[in-house]
């Protein structure tokens, strides 16, 4: 670089300093200029914040618009809470037009536990029947509208939101002759807010359940979030524990919350969509509710309009003729099988009670005989039909009896320990030569245990019983206490129910009397034994005293008096039994398979042969070792 470039810079640099420190603005300038920039940043700044609020106005305006009906039924939103009931014979409802749902439901001609002429099975807040439809940029929730009703009379009202666009949604109801409520649901112009494929709305049905019965321990374990599988039975959640949002896989033909002995039931006419979530919460005693259940599911919907959503709602007392009649009512060309609504208990319990039980209850109620006096005759047919079963079971016994002295002295020889297969064997022997079957008394009496199991499943669940008094009992249906207290005691509870203690004094006697008979016939260490297991035939009534004392007066009442029977049956058997001659009856037998060995057969004879072949498998073992 030369010396006339170093010049030529140095000069455009002093240009370049000189010209900026020229145009440099004064102080007065720069305080303007600052006043300036503060006042655009306060403007740029209120700009921000006023572009902030209106962009999260939109956004709560669409989240809105995207949660909740407002916005497409913004006139609907606002109203005045009103009822409407209707009422028939048996039922009345009393519906909301906030929401559009029914909201109070009294069961007529039935009175509460505390006296009251009706028993209300919901009331306001403890009941909620929710419809939701999604729509593309918006829901419908029947719960956040005002209806108007319309058409109202004392078995129809038809419940109307009308939308900003002209369009509605009406929600029809119609109240039966008894029971039964007809729900019929539809939109019309507005089927543009929804998608194409748009098939299924949402409902969220809830009840806080009330306690209807005097005994909640009782009536809780009868008080079931109760629903029907499509095509097959019926189930229901755990009667005890809590179950939240237990997924049900299969399709329903219908849901229940059911107590002891009233329903809520809702049934559409199309089927309950698959994945349905039920929930059922246990309440604690003295809430005055049993449990509060839940159901969220999906049915069938026309955004169209076209064909509404239709349902079913039964609301009454779960009498077994009456479902029924009332799934006739219903007609909607499915089987729906409501009756099951009422517990018969296994298939072959439910056999029994569902053609023999329910037909003799009909009829003897039918003749307007007192409920007591109702449970005594079926207590007497069902002995008068096992009779000859329960005599020849005791017969059985009684020829083990007076053999008793010829089976002690031909078994005398047998009374070591090791020698009791050869004792067996000698019994089993002589038992074949007389003609006797130990075991024939055995299966008439399996054969009554079904009808026990079947009445432990039919006196709970009828309730004909409910209410009725007899003798001391103000009612069969729960406990009849002749002592309470407020604490309550474990495995007793807070009183003493006399029915209880009736039946458990009564199965105090049967065990005595059948524990005599069973000794009377036993040989050897055999009667040493029945000693030893009498203490648990005496243990068994003080567990059922446990287990009983809860449950209905009608049930413990049953069993006492099927228990006495059986007790009398046994006396008069044993009474009227003379030992000489029927001791004198299998010596004749014995003569005549002693002179025809071929005849002599039976399960002794069969037995005996048993034994025998496994005494000798024993022995060929012994040997081989």
């Amino acid at each position: 670089m030369n010396k006339n470039t170093i010049i030529g810079l140095l000069l455009m640099t002093a240009v370049i300093i000189g010209y900026g420190i020229y145009t440099q603005p004064s102080e007065e300038q720069m305080a303007a200029m600052r006043v300036q920039d503060s006042i655009d940043n306060v403007i740029k700044d209120k700009a921000r914040r006023a572009e902030a609020r209106k962009l999260a106005k939109d956004a709560e305006a669409m989240e809105a618009a995207q949660n909740d009906s407002t916005a497409l039924f913004y006139s609907a939103q606002n109203g005045k809470s009103k009822d409407i009931t209707l009422k028939n014979n048996k039922l009345e409802l009393t519906f909301d037009t906030k929401g559009g749902t029914l909201k109070t439901a009294r069961i007529l001609g039935f009175k509460d536990r505390n006296g009251a002429e009706d028993v209300t099975l919901f009331d306001k807040n403890e009941q909620s029947l929710n419809f939701m439809l999604a729509g593309k940029s918006t829901n419908i929730i029947t719960n956040d509208l005002y209806f108007t009703p319309s058409n109202v009379t004392d078995s129809t009202v038809i419940m109307t939101a009308t939308a900003n666009n002209g369009g509605y949604l009406s929600i029809a109801y119609t109240l039966g002759k008894d029971y039964l409520l007809r729900i019929s649901l539809k939109t019309e112009g507005l089927s543009g807010i929804f998608a194409p494929n748009y098939k299924e709305m949402d409902i969220q049905w809830g009840e806080k359940c009330r306690q209807q019965e005097k005994g909640f321990t009782f009536e809780n374990r009868y008080a079931t979030l109760t629903y029907k599988e499509k095509d097959s039975g019926t189930d229901y959640l755990s009667e005890t524990s809590e179950e939240i949002n237990e997924k049900i896989e299969e399709k329903l033909d219908w849901i229940a919350f059911k107590t002891q002995f009233f329903s809520a039931v809702l049934i559409p006419e199309d089927d309950i969509a698959a994945n349905s979530l039920l929930s059922s919460i246990p309440q604690e005693k003295g809430s005055g509710y049993l449990k509060q259940f839940d159901a969220k599911f999906k049915t069938a919907f026309d955004p169209t309009g076209a064909k509404p959503t239709e349902f079913a709602m039964f609301i009454g007392p779960n009498d077994f003729r009456l479902l029924q009649d009332v799934e006739e009512e219903i007609s909607f060309n499915k089987d729906i099988e409501l009756q099951k609504l009422v517990y018969l208990g296994w298939p072959l319990v439910r056999i029994i009670n569902r053609w023999f039980t329910i037909y003799v209850f009909d009829w003897l109620t039918g003749l307007g005989l007192n409920m007591g006096i109702v449970l005594i005759l079926i207590t007497m047919l069902l002995k008068a039909i096992t009779y000859p079963l329960v005599k020849k079971s005791y017969m059985s016994s009684a020829k083990m009896r007076v053999l008793k002295p010829k089976l002690e002295e031909a078994t005398k020889q047998y009374n070591k320990p090791e020698d009791q297969m050869q004792k067996q064997q000698a019994m089993m022997s002589l038992y074949a030569k007389y003609g006797v079957s130990p075991l024939s008394g055995c299966l008439p009496m399996l054969i009554q245990m079904p009808i026990w199991i079947a009445m432990f499943n039919f006196v709970p669940n009828a309730i004909q019983l409910r209410g009725q008094s007899f003798l001391w009992i103000d009612d069969l249906s729960t406990y009849d206490p002749i002592i309470e207290w407020s604490t309550n005691i474990w495995l007793i509870g807070d009183h003493l129910s006399l029915t209880c203690i009736l039946f458990c004094a009564t199965n105090i006697l049967y065990s005595i009397m059948t524990m005599r008979q069973q000794r009377d016939q036993m040989v050897g260490q055999q009667a040493e034994q029945m000693k030893m297991m009498q203490w648990m035939m005496y243990l068994m009534p003080l567990m059922f005293f446990f287990m009983f004392n809860d449950y209905s007066a009608g049930l413990n009442f049953y069993y006492f008096v099927s228990l006495f029977l059986s007790a009398a049956i046994m006396w008069i058997l044993r009474k009227t039994t003379n030992d000489e001659k029927l001791l004198a009856l299998l010596e004749a037998r014995y003569r005549e398979n002693q002179a025809n060995p071929k005849k002599t057969g039976g399960l002794a004879a069969r037995l005996e042969a048993m034994q025998k072949e496994a005494e000798e498998l024993r022995k060929q073992r012994m040997n081989r070792k």
